[in-house]
């Protein structure tokens, strides 16, 4: 029978480097956001659409006005979500933050690009990647204060 020979793994060699690791979660909450995102944006949009199409033939077909009324409602609703949560724009800017963070990964593992000649590119890596999630939130944080502005003003007395 013949030995069975083990090798010896370090910790440090079976880790991922933190690097890496952010750079990882980042590209899947980025991904998952935008997908969801791009959900509700969808459907809100489509039950718009489709609320709107049928209020002609519920006109038409002259039954009780509270259906159309009733279409009217839900589309109004669902306009204001999408106005309210910014479904498409938080979509297209997650998407688009994911596929800058996915393009900065592979130069990386390619060693291209940046990363080429670079003493320690792993430094460079982190720079790049920590640089796009700040421009990310620098973006949303002004489409809130954007829509906050655009919203009136909350206050304790009840308006006469």
């Amino acid at each position: 029978m013949l030995p069975i020979q083990s090798s010896v793994v370090t910790p440090l060699q079976t880790e991922t480097p933190p690097t890496i690791q952010r750079l990882e979660d980042q590209i899947a909450w980025y991904d998952r956001k935008a997908a969801g995102h791009q959900g509700w944006y969808k459907r809100l949009k489509v039950l718009t659409i489709v609320s709107a199409a049928l209020i002609p033939v519920i006109s038409a077909a002259k039954w009780d006005a509270l259906y159309s009324a009733g279409l009217g409602i839900i589309i109004v609703i669902a306009e204001g979500m999408l106005q309210l949560n910014q479904f498409q724009t938080n979509w297209l800017t997650y998407r688009s933050t994911c596929e800058a963070l996915k393009h900065e990964k592979y130069l990386y593992l390619a060693q291209a690009g940046p990363y080429a000649g670079a003493d320690k590119p792993v430094v460079v890596l982190a720079e790049r990647t920590e640089s796009l999630i700040s421009q990310e939130h620098a973006k949303w944080v002004s489409l809130q204060d954007q829509s906050r502005k655009t919203l009136p003003p909350i206050t304790s007395e009840p308006r006469v």
